[in-house]
């Protein structure tokens, strides 16, 4: 229940996680996160970022107001996200804490909740707490789980839950490892777009969205690969009978009705995903608080050719926010 938030820009993509949830959910594959010296490690892997900006309200607040942000909306990490098996305690440890710090906030502050992920009805149980917390946007889900995408599974489930309680869903890349992916951090510059991809492809041409018309989704980092390939999914669409068997519009249509951060990292890149989904479907996003985040959404975005007005509008409407 989401609410009036505060005038100006709005950052959809922030993360948050209180410092006595550093253990991570049980079974977190990378964690759990530690202080050392000030800076923030992941396990043994130093994340670049001080300590504090993972978890310190006020710093996060005082960033919001020097990025000419109104309101930054705060969601946990994906290495926070309870991929490995029952994790309903952390969950809910998650939601009553940022429950907490969004109500302190005056409205410069929104939120994304955790969801459990290892069962239907523990979630759906979730969700409808999370559509009762003022302040509190939706979830924030991984884009792919055991092998299944947004089409089917417990992360179908999810789409459809929120869907139906009004409830919005960012997608988040994990950065899931590959051998080929080991060095060079490739793991998140070519990992996390292809993760994304993935999920938006699978929601597109799965039907998702012929069964889900409600559904609020946005996909982080500009949608990774997606607006690169739409051509190419358009094609297969109009050639192969296997790929259209479940959906009933053209990925380059359908993809209209989801929104997508402008988290790209080139102007080029950014101007092509506006042209392909819309300006109605982007929305201002920041990545903050790691050292691949873009230090100047609202600079970044406008010096893109968008207009600060209609982000924020669109960001509104993604988080189903009044004025």
């Amino acid at each position: 229940m989401i609410g009036p938030i505060a005038d100006g820009p709005v950052d959809v993509h922030a993360h948050w996680l209180p410092a006595e949830l550093f253990g991570l959910p049980p079974g977190a594959p990378y964690g759990p996160l530690r202080d050392s010296g000030g800076e923030l490690h992941l396990g043994e892997v130093p994340l670049s970022i001080p300590t504090r900006a993972m978890s310190d309200v006020p710093a996060i607040l005082a960033d919001t107001a020097a990025a000419g942000l109104g309101v930054r909306v705060l969601s946990a990490p994906p290495f926070a996200f309870p991929v490995a098996g029952p994790a309903a305690e952390y969950v809910e440890a998650y939601n009553t804490a940022l429950a907490e710090v969004v109500a302190s906030a005056g409205g410069a502050l929104a939120g994304l909740g955790l969801v459990s992920l290892d069962g239907e009805a523990v979630a759906t149980e979730q969700l409808k707490r999370l559509a009762a917390q003022p302040g509190i946007a939706g979830v924030a889900i991984p884009p792919l789980l055991g092998g299944e995408s947004l089409d089917r599974g417990v992360l179908r489930h999810v789409l459809g839950e929120s869907a139906r309680l009004g409830l919005s869903v960012l997608v988040h890349p994990m950065q899931l490892p590959r051998p080929e992916w080991q060095d060079h951090y490739l793991a998140n510059l070519l990992g996390n777009p292809v993760e994304t991809a993935t999920a938006v492809g699978a929601l597109l041409l799965g039907g998702v969205l012929d069964q889900l018309p409600d559904l609020r989704i946005c996909f982080v980092h500009g949608g990774g690969c997606t607006p690169g390939v739409l051509g190419r999914w358009d094609h297969g669409w109009r050639t192969r009978a296997d790929v259209r068997r479940d959906s009933s519009r053209p990925p380059g249509e359908a993809v209209r009705a989801l929104w997508f951060d402008t988290v790209t990292h080139d102007p080029e890149l950014l101007r092509l995903l506006t042209a392909r989904v819309g300006e109605h479907a982007v929305v201002c996003g920041s990545d903050h608080p790691f050292d691949m985040a873009q230090p100047d959404p609202v600079g970044f975005a406008t010096a893109a050719g968008l207009d600060v007005a209609t982000l924020a509008a669109n960001a509104r409407a993604f988080l189903g926010a009044g004025s």
